[in-house]
């Protein structure tokens, strides 16, 4: 618990103080601000973090001017009936509602901070549109499972821009931000949280004087190394400790005070091998996706005043078999040979009983006409970073082949009786007009027929290759869901302290599908920045106490 602190006293006071530069912390300090609130951003390295490496895919449907423009049809009882599939009780309906009600307006007000979108309707299932499309069905709303309860609507809302939106979704956040007046300060690392009364009333952190930061040349090479941790993790690994050490040499301690409160908004803990072995080390030995950042920040900070989290396993894995869409006319199996999830699933949720229940080990089967197919889409639906992924698995290297399932199964290491005998049970149940064992709509299903066969590995090992499966922790603090305020193991809220993002546990803490994270890191964001701009208006604020501690 807190223990007496007595270094060098606090040098800045604002009424809320944001941790992380991110979607969630961009968010919060735009929200704050708005309320009225002098804002100060404590960034770690010059902010982005994964929301802007990010697809840029906001998911948001009940209605929005988007999807009218597109002829799709919603509502927010539809948009909460399909999230609470998803989500199972991971927050409130309660919330839910209120995230669907409010998800018209959330576009507007992402429009308002500068950011564009379009309703150009991707018309095939895909893991991420090209540029022709800006809004597609980015979750699992087209399975049979989903369309029971909910109408199929598109609802990944892509930020208009080219290729990956994520940067340009969070460079418009960033610059309403400033515009606005919030100060940030950038290679600030936050190390401790400063306590008053059981109030958490500022933070103390390491950073450069001012005057004294790198200047330009850093943070290219801190942004060079972020961005090789997502595409060649052993050059960007290298980097990121030069850039580290250069930061390091350079800091000194600060602290800065809080009248309303501090938001925690440093993204999840993947990053962090000890917080992964310890909660979910099936994935511990996978790649996350980021640029490195995400070291658990929020956890470790939280648990310096018993901050209660939870979640802590979910994980959201990406082995998308699509695009092209024909993989889906395949059957995925494991060692055994055995199906073991319907194809048509969203690459996060196909990725959950691959990883955590079959060992790592799958395949894709299909026969000469899908891979054919498969093969003719790829000018269509493969986005620019599809390509090499695709131009890999499709090359000599990338794929198995053979005549037979048996000669195919052996070559892949897979028992060949299980795969026999599942490709005999799903062709004799297509041929019989029953329903798929594993509940894939008919139209992506397909009979293997002759050979020859092909297989794709999209196990585990396969992240070994251009075909990666990397992962984000989609577990954290536990917050209050009417305010973002963490609380303890008890329920008791913990004055002056939120949490946002990935930081927290949201509404994609259970089941993860494109454009849940950011849109989460945009409601969760305004929420805690708002009430804590509230409490900085309210007698006194959070500051007004007088035995310091620090946690």
């Amino acid at each position: 618990m807190a223990h007496q602190h007595t270094t060098a006293p606090a040098d800045e006071t604002y009424d809320v103080i944001v941790v992380g530069f991110g979607g969630a912390g961009a968010c919060a300090a735009i929200a704050a601000a708005d309320a009225g609130a002098s804002v100060l951003v404590l960034e770690r390295s010059y902010g982005g973090g994964s929301t802007a490496h990010s697809g840029g895919v906001v998911y948001a449907g009940g209605g929005t001017d988007v999807q009218r423009s597109a002829g799709v049809s919603d509502s927010p009882e539809e948009m909460l009936a399909y999230l609470k599939q998803e989500s199972q009780g991971v927050v409130s309906d309660e919330t839910l509602r209120t995230f669907a009600e409010g998800s018209p307006k959330m576009i507007d007000w992402l429009r308002a901070q500068g950011l564009e979108f379009d309703g150009s309707l991707c018309d095939y299932k895909t893991s991420y549109p090209t540029n022709r499309h800006y809004l597609y069905y980015s979750g699992n709303e087209l399975t049979s499972a989903a369309a029971a309860v909910a109408r199929p609507a598109a609802r990944g809302h892509r930020v208009h821009a080219k290729n990956f939106t994520g940067a340009v979704f969070y460079a418009r956040l960033r610059e309403s931000a400033l515009r606005k007046g919030v100060t940030v300060r950038p290679l600030a690392d936050v190390r401790r949280l400063i306590v008053e009364d059981g109030t958490v009333v500022g933070v103390e952190f390491a950073a450069p004087d001012r005057g004294r930061e790198p200047g330009g040349w850093h943070e290219k090479l801190a942004k060079t190394a972020g961005k090789m941790m997502i595409y060649y993790r052993p050059v960007g690994s290298r980097l990121s400790r030069f850039s580290d050490s250069v930061q390091r040499r350079r800091s000194q301690v600060h602290r800065a005070r809080a009248r309303g409160g501090v938001v925690l908004a440093t993204g999840g803990f993947g990053f962090d091998k000890e917080l992964m072995t310890k909660h979910a080390p099936q994935y511990a030995g996978l790649n996350a996706l980021g640029p490195g950042g995400e070291n658990g920040s929020a956890v470790k900070l939280g648990a310096q005043v018993e901050a209660a989290t939870d979640r802590m396993d979910s994980i959201s894995g990406w082995r998308f078999i699509c695009p092209p869409s024909a993989f889906m006319e395949g059957i995925a199996v494991d060692g055994a040979g055995q199906r073991f999830a319907n194809e048509q699933l969203y690459g996060a949720t196909m990725t959950k009983p691959l990883v955590e229940e079959h060992g790592g080990r799958g395949f894709v089967i299909t026969d000469e006409a899908t891979w054919r197919k498969a093969r003719g889409q790829i000018r269509t639906q493969a986005a620019f970073f599809h390509k090499p992924q695709l131009a890999y698995v499709f090359s000599r290297f990338g794929h198995h082949k053979a005549n037979t399932l048996e000669k195919l199964a052996r070559s892949c290491g897979i028992d060949p009786a299980g795969l026999i005998r599942a490709a005999a049970d799903h062709d004799a149940a297509l041929a019989a007009g029953e329903p798929d064992a594993y509940g894939k709509n008919d139209e992506f299903r397909h009979s293997l027929g002759q050979g020859p066969y092909y297989a794709v590995n999209i196990g585990t090992d396969a992240s070994r290759t251009f075909y990666p499966l990397p992962y984000i922790t989609l577990g954290g603090l536990v917050v209050d869901e009417g305010t973002g305020a963490s609380v303890r193991e008890s329920g008791e809220v913990i004055p002056g302290l939120y949490a946002a993002g990935r930081a927290a546990v949201g509404i994609c803490s259970n089941s993860y599908v494109s454009g849940l994270s950011l849109a989460d890191a945009v409601f969760s964001g305004r929420r805690a920045g708002e009430h804590a701009a509230s409490a900085a208006r309210s007698e006194g604020g959070a500051g007004a106490h007088k035995k310091e501690t620090t946690g």
